[in-house]
């Protein structure tokens, strides 16, 4: 059983990634009902939280139901990481989790998220403050490096577990590769079966398919697998994943029934959670990729885009489901 401090989380536990703009709430709710052992908010400025930005704050929401779960910070001042962190904490959540890893510009060129790969002492003693400033279990999310010529995951990941770290996911691309480029596992595998390191080490980057979730569990021995881009319309792929490694063989596929189910709840928790008018805003990225490879599609997709009213889109949502089934039972 892996464990994150006093946490269980699972045997394998695949969690899935904070993803800006995407691992809100309504996001994860659908994702925890399809399997997702453990996840983390989207990443949270730790200025906007030390100057109460209604937007940073929002964030800091969770449920019961997506327990456990982590709240991640990110920023490159020390003094206001560990502010942060005490607000994160008031939160309650299971765990703390700083990002080390965003690579856009606008966080890394200013020392936070994979910027500070560049300044691994300061890496360690940001660590330190927060880890001496929360009760909870802290844990990062980091890449291999800046680029080829600055990797040192293996010292990071020492020198953040000697300052109380208890868990560690890295991404196996450094911040010069950004999203491009093969994740390089063999060098989280180095990590992983490093004779000092004992805290559990999650691997992430590239895993689409159950068949390499296997594959990488068996090849690089990580301890757990965490799940970004391919659960963005497919929040299956949990739950796919967990049957493939327990039984070999693979669930069936959603049906067009269960895409309209899985969009609607999505949609519904979005309004709820942001009002109508941002709530139906913010779920226009999500249609492509919930109905990805069903034939014809395009119509209902750029109604489903230019819709701004809940019901008339759960109106067409059901139309779609009604439409399709007509064409099934017909062919």
């Amino acid at each position: 059983m892996v464990k994150i401090g006093n946490i269980e989380i699972g045997e394998f536990p695949l969690l899935l990634a904070p993803m800006e703009d995407v691992s809100d709430p309504p996001f994860r709710a659908v994702c925890k009902e399809n399997g997702a052992d453990l996840m983390y908010t989207e990443f949270i400025s730790a200025e906007g939280l030390i100057r109460d930005a209604s937007k940073s704050v929002q964030k800091l929401d969770i449920y019961d139901y997506e327990r456990p779960i982590g709240i991640q910070i990110f920023g490159d001042k020390i003094e206001s990481m560990r502010e942060a962190a005490a607000i994160a904490e008031a939160a309650q959540p299971e765990m703390v989790d700083i990002n080390y890893g965003c690579p856009v510009k606008k966080v890394a060129c200013k020392g936070a998220g994979a910027g500070i790969l560049l300044d691994i002492p300061k890496m360690q003693k940001m660590t330190e403050e927060i880890v001496k400033q929360v009760s909870l279990p802290v844990t990062v999310k980091t890449r291999l490096g800046w680029d080829d010529s600055t990797i040192k995951i293996v010292e990071v990941a020492k020198r953040l577990q000697d300052v109380g770290i208890q868990a560690l996911t890295i991404h196996g691309r450094t911040r010069q590769q950004m999203y491009k480029g093969e994740a390089d596992w063999t060098k989280i595998a180095e990590v992983k079966n490093h004779p000092d390191i004992h805290i559990p080490i999650f691997g992430n980057g590239d895993i689409d398919s159950p068949e390499k979730a296997l594959e990488y569990k068996n090849k690089y021995e990580v301890d757990g697998i965490m799940i970004g881009r391919a659960a963005i319309g497919y929040p299956w792929i949990f739950n796919e994943i967990k049957h493939f490694l327990k039984t070999g063989l693979h669930l069936e596929p959603p049906t067009l029934t269960d895409r309209v189910n899985v969009t609607l709840k999505h949609l519904n928790f979005s309004v709820e959670w942001k009002g109508e008018r941002q709530g139906i805003f913010e779920m226009r990225r999500h249609y492509t990729n919930y109905f990805r490879g069903i034939p014809h599609f395009k119509p209902y997709r750029t109604q489903l885009v230019s819709l701004e009213n809940h019901r008339e889109i759960v109106d067409l949502l059901h139309e779609i489901n009604h439409s399709f089934q007509e064409v099934c039972e017909a062919v």
